[in-house]
């Protein structure tokens, strides 16, 4: 049986930087901390997969040893972090964690386009998946075990992992799981300074089109736990897309997005008067990092400790009434030393 998972030392972050005379670019502060180095993959997908992670629950039949596939990375993880990582035989294409486990496992497709007959071959007790799947009712009708998952909240992902941990016999090591979750945002959130405390934030997960994350989402009762605020309400759905220009108008203090979005920040209409971007306040995610914020599992902690990695190397906010209006292009941002 696999260790259960141990949350890295912290990760590293990068920023929004510029240099005299050119426009903002992206590069990292500091050396990389110490963690196990993940391949690198297109993003567009990845951020979209992790999204439709977790949880919906019926009852899970108790198995000694099942032969499990996972149609989503969050419940990859989910399943390696109760220990069951040996009885996985195959996965989607988006799982990358835990590295050395999930690399060995046969690819089955995806949410969209699971490989039916691929599954069946693998002769699976138990499969796993999201609600977005169009293979759940075929999977059933051939006669396979399936278990249907949404993660929308932080509180549906504990009823998950309990509801997972009592169907691999691992009840005790669900609970710990659940409270060390717990304890890792409380964590996290004592780690926030307090100039940070109350600000906002806009928070975009999409690489092809500006959709956010709003306070309804899992990842915004992740911002809501650090402090922050969320200019994406909760009225406007889990993961809507927003007009650029309305984050002109809400004017987020601190930024958090793809790299490949935080590069052309200050090409969108109106985007390098936000606040966020003259300041230089901008959390710019490499794809590792977006798949630990964007992915509603085990390792939800670990990415609220991310995000507070990040604050404490940017800028400071001041009061509103003591900012003052700057040009990007004048006072080049450093990285603070390692």
């Amino acid at each position: 049986m696999a260790p259960p998972f141990t949350m890295p030392a912290a990760w590293p972050v990068t920023r929004l930087v510029t240099q005299p005379g050119s426009r903002p670019v992206v590069r990292p502060c500091g050396p990389a901390r110490a963690h196990q180095p993940w391949p690198g993959r297109a993003v567009a997908p990845l951020v979209t997969a992790g999204l439709l992670g977790v949880l919906t629950l019926s009852a899970l039949p108790s198995l000694a040893a099942p032969r499990i596939v996972t149609l989503s990375p969050s419940l990859t993880e989910a399943v390696c972090a109760l220990g069951h990582c040996a009885e996985l035989v195959g996965t989607d294409r988006h799982s990358t964690w835990p590295e050395a486990d999930v690399a060995r496992l046969p690819r089955v497709g995806g949410l969209q386009d699971a490989h039916v007959e691929s599954i069946v071959a693998l002769r699976p007790d138990l499969v796993l998946l999201g609600p977005r799947s169009r293979a759940a009712d075929r999977l059933r009708d051939l006669g396979l075990s399936v278990q249907v998952f949404d993660a929308r909240t932080h509180a549906d992902l504990r009823r998950m992992l309990l509801a997972l941990g009592d169907a691999l016999q691992e009840r005790q090591r669900a609970e710990d799981l659940v409270r060390r979750i717990d304890h890792e945002l409380q964590a996290a959130a004592q780690r926030v300074p307090a100039a940070w405390r109350g600000r906002s934030v806009y928070v975009e997960v999409g690489v092809t089109g500006p959709i956010a994350a709003s306070a309804q989402s899992f990842i915004g009762e992740t911002l809501t736990a650090l402090g922050l605020v969320n200019v994406i309400g909760a009225e406007q759905g889990l993961f809507p897309k927003v007009n650029p220009e309305m984050v002109v108008r809400r004017n987020p203090d601190l930024i958090v997005a793809p790299q490949a979005t935080a590069l052309l920040a200050t090409e969108r209409p109106g985007w390098a008067h936000v606040s966020a971007v003259r300041q230089r306040r901008v959390c710019a995610l490499d794809v590792q990092r977006m798949d630990l914020l964007s992915r509603p599992g085990p390792r939800l902690g670990e990415a609220a400790h991310m995000l507070v990695d990040c604050l404490l190397t940017l800028p400071t906010p001041l009061p509103p009434s003591l900012q003052t209006p700057l040009n990007p292009a004048e006072t080049p941002l450093k990285c603070p030393p390692p």
